[in-house]
């Protein structure tokens, strides 16, 4: 199966459908990226909060993949936005990597107000080849334009809650005029709610012979979105990769697009009221 890419904005070409590990289990996750590299995908989405970048790195270093064939992404965390360079160091350590393909700050906890700071040293590690790319995760419109304001880069991607419960294209739109991609995080819900019980899935699932994750999976591509699902358990894994035999139609794309539920569907903070 060929995973369809996006060229980003600074030329860089990212997979449209990757791996999260997420509340992955440190001592699991070596062998849960081994077997998502095993079934094809070759996005890894980590992140420093989650304590599991040394698996990740042990599951590339033990698959053979050369790479460049390879997409990783990971994030800086919320008392290193000060510290980024040294940060970034760390993580680079335990992924055993020499560069990442994408590196983001996590949040940006407005209280502090050290983003801007953050993000300059972010185009500066860019500049020095430690990263390919930089963008953001769960900002709002209003702290890009900040970005935009104090520095001359614009991140690529921005990577926010997004499911049928909490879609927001109107701000998301408003990201991608931008020229910033987007990326869903939770894109199944977490299961912090009831998304994949809901019949519009399940009537889609059953005219096309497939779960109702792979239905959401495939509803999120066909929105152009970047996503990765995450999962501890492999069969999941491989049915989660196996979303391009089927396409959705109008029908069941808007059918699903009606479930919105606006802020009252949100499962995280809001990133206003996260510091």
């Amino acid at each position: 199966m060929s995973v369809p890419s996006i060229k980003l904005r600074d030329g860089n070409v990212i997979p449209q459908l990757g791996f999260g590990v997420f509340k992955v289990d440190p001592e699991a996750t070596a062998e849960l990226v081994a077997e998502a590299l095993r079934v094809g995908y070759r996005h890894i989405d980590t992140a420093a909060i989650y304590g599991n970048e040394e698996g990740v790195g042990r599951a590339i270093a033990q698959s053979g993949i050369p790479r460049e064939e390879l997409f990783i992404t990971t994030k800086l965390w919320n008392d290193r936005q000060t510290d980024a360079a040294a940060a970034l160091d760390e993580s680079l350590q335990k992924l055993g990597l020499d560069y990442v393909d994408l590196y983001l700050i996590h949040w940006p906890t407005p209280e502090k107000d050290t983003y801007v700071e953050a993000w300059k040293s972010l185009i500066e590690l860019k500049k020095a080849g430690k990263t390919k790319s930089i963008g953001v995760s769960n900002f709002e419109l209003e702290h890009l334009e900040k970005l935009e304001t104090h520095t001359e880069e614009t991140p690529v991607v921005n990577q926010v809650e997004l499911h049928p419960y909490l879609q927001r294209w109107r701000d998301l739109d408003a990201f991608r005029a931008h020229g910033v991609e987007i990326e869903a995080w939770g894109p199944l819900g977490q299961g912090k709610s009831d998304i994949l019980e809901a019949p519009e899935l399940a009537d889609a699932a059953a005219a096309h012979g497939v779960s109702p994750a792979q239905v959401l999976i495939r509803w999120h591509l066909q929105n152009g979105v970047i996503v990765f699902p995450k999962s501890a358990n492999k069969g999941r894994i491989a049915e989660n990769f196996d979303v391009f035999g089927f396409e959705l139609s109008e029908a069941e794309m808007a059918a699903i697009t009606d479930l919105d539920r606006g802020e009252e569907g949100r499962g995280g903070p809001h990133p206003n009221e996260f510091n």
